[in-house]
């Protein structure tokens, strides 16, 4: 297995600046073992939530080994946190391109690459699916922009909008306060028919994020004739990750809340059906 840790700031020659992170950690079978070397595998990059203020560890490793599981090549990506825009957008670009980029190195299949973001990070992965070619990312990138789209994202319980039904306090990090950071990041204004596919779900009882985000995103979506698929639950408080015992300090776990951890098997077939699966060489 390749386990390692890449500095992206490094790799595209740009300086780090004060405080700044931006690093990229591999989880991928060895390609060079002759059963694996015959197969392209997905790729997931894996983005935790946390306000934007941190990143949460029980949304980062699990998720990227559940996937790594499933036969994919999984990568995590520590971004900086409270910092404003477009510095994570930035440093999630720099992955994405990355992984492009370096796709033979881990035996990866360039044309299907998804991320996966919880709450702040599915704000982070949906800006990635519809924002990678704006001028604050273009102007560092150049034409390398072109290639940070992710090809599907998995968006849990994310934050949407930057209006009445946000999380205030990732608005607040994210944009400062700043009336056009406003506008331009409420993402369910910023749908279009480059935006990649995406499946999203919620909780109907999350009361840190609410539901009307995902419903935002998906009206936006319908409208701009963009596909998606969309799970909303109904019992859970935000922040369940898989749901399962390494993630989850839930007591309900076994009962109420066992049938929102089938999320995650949910999404691993819409994966398949958009044909993210391994293949041989």
């Amino acid at each position: 297995m390749i386990y390692e840790k890449v500095d992206l700031y490094r790799y595209f020659g740009i300086e780090r600046g004060e405080q700044a992170e931006g690093y990229l950690t591999a989880y991928v079978p060895d390609p060079l073992v002759p059963e694996i070397k015959a197969k392209l595998r997905p790729g997931m990059l894996v983005i935790p939530g946390g306000g934007y203020w941190f990143r949460s560890g029980r949304e980062k490793e699990p998720v990227a080994l559940a996937y790594l599981r499933e036969g994919y090549c999984a990568f995590t990506l520590d971004y900086s946190v409270q910092t404003l825009f477009p510095v994570p957008l930035l440093e999630a670009a720099m992955a994405t391109i990355y992984l492009r980029e370096n796709a033979a190195k881990y035996g990866l299949d360039p044309a299907h690459l998804a991320a996966i973001g919880f709450s702040a990070g599915g704000h982070l992965a949906g800006m990635l699916s519809m924002l990678y070619e704006e001028p604050e990312i273009v102007s560092v990138l150049g034409e390398r922009a072109k290639n940070a789209r992710p090809d599907a994202v998995v968006l849990s319980y994310p934050v949407i909008t930057m209006g009445e039904r946000t999380h205030g306090g990732t608005r607040d990090v994210i944009t400062g306060g700043h009336e056009e950071l406003l506008q331009r990041l409420s993402l369910e204004k910023r749908v279009s028919k480059k935006a990649a596919p995406a499946f999203l779900w919620h909780t109907q009882e999350d009361d840190c994020v609410p539901v009307e985000n995902s419903l935002l995103l998906a009206a936006a979506y319908r409208k701009a004739g963009v596909p998606f698929a969309m799970h909303i639950f109904e019992h859970g408080p935000h922040g369940l990750s898989l749901i399962s015992p390494e993630t989850s300090d839930q007591t309900e776990y076994d009962t109420q809340l066992a049938s929102v951890g089938k999320w995650f098997s949910l999404s691993v077939d819409w994966l398949k059906s958009r044909v993210f699966a391994v293949k041989p060489v």
